[in-house]
């Protein structure tokens, strides 16, 4: 249960004085992404201003910069309401100070509220934009017009927020002070040493400090204020994780024992050898195994890299100890994929491997389920619907984790209570740079796969305009006449009204004209046998150009394609244009991606566009990415800007993140329950940022 000195912050917004039903519903759209969450007022606390209006300009009329926004002293002469029935004509009201004469217009305005706003004789303080038409000076639409007495209480530092449709900068700041006077006394939860070194105020001032600035600089990324609140972000982040990991830790693992003969007869069976990297990683996890903690692992590797095969050694060292394993891949195509590519070794070695798919008859996952929780299956590979109620295993040992970034805390609490004491690996082909890895695998260990495997041949890569797109053509035939398999990627599946690409469908139809029945089209809106069978023609060579959207993006394996056109390059992320490259290049034939774009690129555009050609190294990329455009893209879960993080930015937050970390790791050693006067506040923290997921852990065990 929550505190309940707590409880008046996460009170709705509605019956603040101006915000009604459909009010509030404007601010859950803008506050928690969806009009049907309640907004609270500690996600309104937790918005923060992008930017400032600086009022405190006051230079007279006559010395006032075209443009600029100023505030100005003047005395009110004469009312100017539009003739009847014409609306288009504007409400004017003339007024002087004594430098000069100003306008102030208003359109659709209300004349008796302006009468009794502004009356003839008064002085009244006005801000807005001024600007000068034929020599005259105007402010449309004044931001701020008060009387003398008011004056003291204008903000002339104003902090501008980002806003949603309905919503004005005036009623998110009136509804802020609000939430900010009615500010419960709480605890500190920061070591004050910590708090001393960075010259940190306590929390509510520093609310105080970022929605009502004194100064530009106080609504900057580094200003302390908001760098003390960025840094709350990032430890209730890492404590949360950090916790989780304790809990998963706590119940006791077992200390897995066996001879390795599985992987010797693997090793012996396979048609390459094992790069460093991925030998280094098999250590790791062995290690990890043969320990009496649970294991928690990350294996991060770029395109091609060989994870799979980290997986399979992961496996079968499990299930040599007597254990069973699940690999859970993100779609049902590729659960079948790793299928194909692991079954020769498994059948080699006699390990018992299948999947379990939505895919499957009534009487053929009843015969597996029953297998299953017999013991009769060593290795089972499916979608998340592994871990449904229905699924038992006789002894799951191992669960391995394929591709799944959107795979959150309770994902993977709930994953491991399938076993007793089950191991987890997660796996992720996105590079991921270290402060991201920090911010959401928190709570692993990591392991980094950084060559690819022996025989691998570079892949060049172009970029191309539209226009010599008949030129491109051309070449693609040749290519395919000589045998060469060829994907062609676009961004949509369908022509758009909004968009002006050319989509899957279409480019499948125009190519079809040339190339007739050597061309197949694959998407996501296919079903999988529709999916399964494109995908089987372009695999057996019956088709030699697959027109795909980014379904292919991850894990799509077929090693004699060696040429990839994107097209409409400019509209995809770095991360994503990287991903898909990696679909070539995978066999020991020299391989090329060509991006093709559509003018004019913007600076963004291009940047992508010229990284993609200097390099492969996914790690570089990925850093390039953060820089470039923010962190969510990276994770796939959104356009930009930090997932699940209202403060924190990590291209001003990183080392927060990192410091974040070790606090939470000495915290959780030293408090594992949180049970100290430090440990009862930072409870509060967990709370104020939304993981309370953590606080239940406490509770739980």
């Amino acid at each position: 249960m929550r505190p309940l000195y707590l409880n008046q912050l996460f009170a709705s917004l509605l019956g603040i004085k101006g915000v009604g039903p459909k009010m509030s519903q404007t601010f859950s759209k803008l506050l928690r992404g969806d009009a049907l969450l309640e907004a609270r007022r500690i996600d309104l606390l937790l918005h923060m201003p992008h930017s400032l209006i600086d009022r405190s300009l006051q230079p007279g009329i006559a010395h006032a910069p075209d443009g600029g926004i100023v505030t100005v002293k003047v005395t009110i002469d004469k009312h100017m309401p539009p003739p009847r029935h014409n609306r288009r004509v504007p409400y004017r009201i003339l007024c002087h100070d004594e430098t000069d004469s100003l306008t102030l217009i208003f359109f659709h305005a209300k004349g008796g509220y302006l009468e009794r706003q502004m009356p003839v004789g008064e002085v009244r303080y006005v801000s807005g934009r001024l600007e000068r038409y034929n020599g005259e000076a105007q402010i449309a639409h004044p931001d701020h017009v008060v009387s003398e007495e008011d004056f003291a209480s204008l903000p002339l530092i104003e902090p501008v927020y980002p806003l949603t449709a309905g919503l004005s900068s005036k009623v998110v700041h009136k509804t802020m002070q609000v939430a900010l006077d009615d500010l419960p006394v709480i605890g500190e939860w920061q070591d004050k040493a910590w708090l001393d070194k960075h010259g940190w105020a306590g929390f509510s001032e520093c609310l105080q400090r970022v929605h009502n600035p004194l100064e530009v600089k106080d609504v900057e990324p580094i200003a302390p204020a908001r760098l003390r609140l960025a840094y709350d972000e990032c430890l209730a982040s890492q404590l949360a994780l950090s916790l989780v990991r304790n809990s998963i830790k706590k119940e006791a693992g077992i200390a897995r024992r066996w001879s390795g003969k599985l992987a010797k007869a693997l090793t012996a069976a396979l048609p390459f050898a094992l790069t460093q990297s991925q030998l280094n990683s098999i250590a790791d996890i062995e290690k990890d195994l043969a320990s009496p903690e649970r294991m928690l692992r990350l294996v991060q590797g770029d395109v091609g890299s060989g994870k799979t095969m980290v997986a399979l050694f992961a496996a079968i060292a499990v299930i040599e100890s007597g254990s069973q394993t699940a690999i859970m891949a993100p779609t049902e195509l590729l659960a079948r994929q790793h299928l194909q590519s692991i079954k020769p070794l498994c059948d080699a070695i006699g390990v018992r491997v299948t999947t379990l798919t939505g895919k499957d008859s009534a009487g053929d996952k009843k015969a597996k389920l029953k297998a299953l929780k017999e013991g009769d299956i060593d290795l089972l590979i499916g979608t998340h619907a592994l871990f449904q109620g229905t699924v038992e295993f006789a002894d799951l040992g191992l669960a391995i984790v394929d591709e799944q970034h959107r795979f959150g805390v309770h994902q993977r609490l709930m994953l491991s209570s399938k076993g007793q004491a089950t191991d987890l690996l997660v796996m992720t082909a996105t590079p991921i740079p270290r402060t991201l890895v920090l911010t959401y695998f928190g709570d692993m260990d990591v392991s980094l796969l950084t060559e690819k495997p022996a025989g691998r041949k570079p892949i060049a890569t172009r970029t191309m305009s539209l226009d010599r797109f008949d030129e491109l053509v051309s070449g693609i035939g040749r290519a395919v006449q000589n045998g060469a398999k060829v994907y062609w990627v676009c961004p949509l599946v369908e022509e758009s009204d909004v968009l002006d690409v050319t989509s899957a469908e279409d480019r499948f139809a125009s190519l079809k004209n040339i190339f007739g029945s050597h061309v197949a089209l694959v998407h996501g809106r296919m079903t999988p046998d529709e999916k399964k069978q494109a995908m089987d023609n372009f695999k057996d060579g019956e088709a030699q150009i697959l027109v795909a959207t980014t379904v292919i993006e991850v894990g799509v394996d077929v090693p004699d394609a060696t040429i990839i056109v994107i097209e409409h390059a400019e509209r995809f992320g770095l991360a994503q244009l990287h991903q898909l490259r990696g679909r070539v290049g995978r066999g020991d034939k020299a391989s090329s991606c060509i991006l093709l774009f559509k003018g004019p690129l913007g600076e963004v555009s291009k940047a992508r566009l010229s990284i993609m050609r200097e390099t492969e190294d996914g790690f570089r990329i990925a850093e390039e990415d953060l820089r470039l455009r923010g962190e969510g893209d990276l994770l796939g879960t959104k356009q930009s800007g930090m997932p699940g993080f209202r403060i924190a930015q990590m291209e001003f937050h990183q080392e927060l993140m990192e410091a974040a970390r070790d606090d939470a790791r000495l915290i959780t050693e030293k408090d594992p329950g949180l049970q100290s006067p430090r440990g009862k506040a930072l409870r509060d923290l967990l709370y104020l940022f939304g993981r309370d997921e953590a606080i239940l852990l406490l509770k739980a065990g």
